[in-house]
């Protein structure tokens, strides 16, 4: 098993080395100089030179993209004197020197997401670990919605099958899965938020922390959750219920299952104990998947709702040609998606002893 780790991690560190490569050329060929977009309007030449070395703007796009993986690893090369961008004079490396060698030094860090374009005297970590939880309690709600939903009426589905309440249960996990979820927020929000507010006391927009009327202080407001939570939900939902119809269908079938009802077990005994944790193997692996990618996916249900995390974050680093905001939260969420998906392959061998043996 830990051999089968260690090769999982080794194999997740070139795909998180490819995504850094992608995220920096793809953002490196932009149009427009970055050193103008943090001073704004500012066309001072002066002001601009200083700008671009600090950032080492100044510097051909193979030596950026050293300095950028230098800034990256937690085993990094610096100068221990002058004023050069990898020089440990600055302020922005907190670090631990290992070895000494003339100019230089090796040291352990922290990884250097560098500083927000807009916000002045922000480093991008900053910035997320401010709105990068807000983002994993929605879609911790999101995805619990979706398993604990989408199990129990995948069971009610398989077990009632081709009867009028599978077909209905199946026409709305189809819905839920063509529906986007732009659509569904503007909806949702509109007519649980607005028109039937009275009844629901729900709000079109918040988010979990929010400042009284008074401003006297910040207090959770768990309500915010429950429609962006629904919503960000619902294509998972109706993804799991159509595999947990499938697989408990397929695993049926099974002669384990035959056997079990010869012995006179009655269809709870036969699910609860038998048949239901084979049957979530697909499932747990589609969940993973899914969690992932609502850290992404929930950019634009963030936005329309107002909730104060990493995707309306985005969108608004977007607006304003934020780019170490962007490049940060991408490389967040794709190294988010790989321990997950390790994770899961561990979990996987767990629920079935034929993938752990192999």
């Amino acid at each position: 098993m830990i051999f089968y780790i260690l090769n999982k991690l080794g194999y997740a560190l070139l795909t998180l080395f490819g995504v850094i490569t992608v995220v920096f050329l793809l953002f490196t060929v932009l149009p427009g100089d970055p050193a103008r977009m943090m001073l704004d309007q500012n066309e001072d030449p002066e002001q601009l030179a200083i700008i671009k070395h600090k950032y080492g703007f100044d510097q051909p796009v193979l030596t950026q993209y050293g300095y950028y993986l230098n800034d990256l690893s937690p085993i990094s090369i610096h100068q221990n004197t002058g004023n050069g961008y990898t020089s440990l004079v600055s302020e922005k490396y907190a670090y631990t020197k290992l070895i000494d060698f003339g100019a230089r030094s090796l040291v352990l860090k922290k990884p250097y997401l560098r500083e927000s374009f807009q916000k002045t005297g922000k480093t991008v970590v900053e910035v997320i670990s401010e709105t990068l939880p807000n983002t994993i309690v929605l879609a911790v709600s999101a995805i619990f919605i979706a398993i604990s939903l989408g199990i129990l009426l995948g069971i009610v589905s398989a077990n009632m099958r081709d009867t009028w309440l599978d077909k209905t249960i199946q026409v709305i996990s189809t819905f839920g899965m063509s529906v986007p979820s732009f659509f569904s927020a503007i909806l949702f929000a509109w007519l649980f938020g607005f028109v039937l507010n009275k009844y629901t006391n729900l709000n079109m927009t918040g988010s979990l922390y929010e400042m009284d009327d008074f401003g006297e202080g910040i207090h959770i407001q768990l309500k915010n959750i429950i429609l962006p939570a629904i919503v960000l939900g619902i294509r998972p939902l109706a993804v799991v219920i159509q595999l947990m119809r499938n697989s408990l269908l397929e695993v049926y079938n099974q002669e384990y299952i035959r056997t079990a009802k010869a012995k006179g077990l009655n269809q709870r005994q036969i699910v609860w104990r038998h048949a239901l944790k084979n049957a979530l193997n697909p499932v747990v692996t589609t969940v993973s998947g899914w969690f992932a990618s609502m850290l992404a996916g929930a950019v634009f249900v963030e936005y329309i709702f107002g909730w104060n995390g990493l995707g309306k974050e985005v969108v608004d680093a977007l607006n304003t040609l934020d780019l170490p905001i962007i490049m940060g939260a991408v490389l967040v969420i794709a190294t988010t998606f790989i321990l997950i998906n390790i994770l899961v392959d561990i979990i996987y061998g767990i629920l079935d002893p034929k993938v752990r043996i192999r």
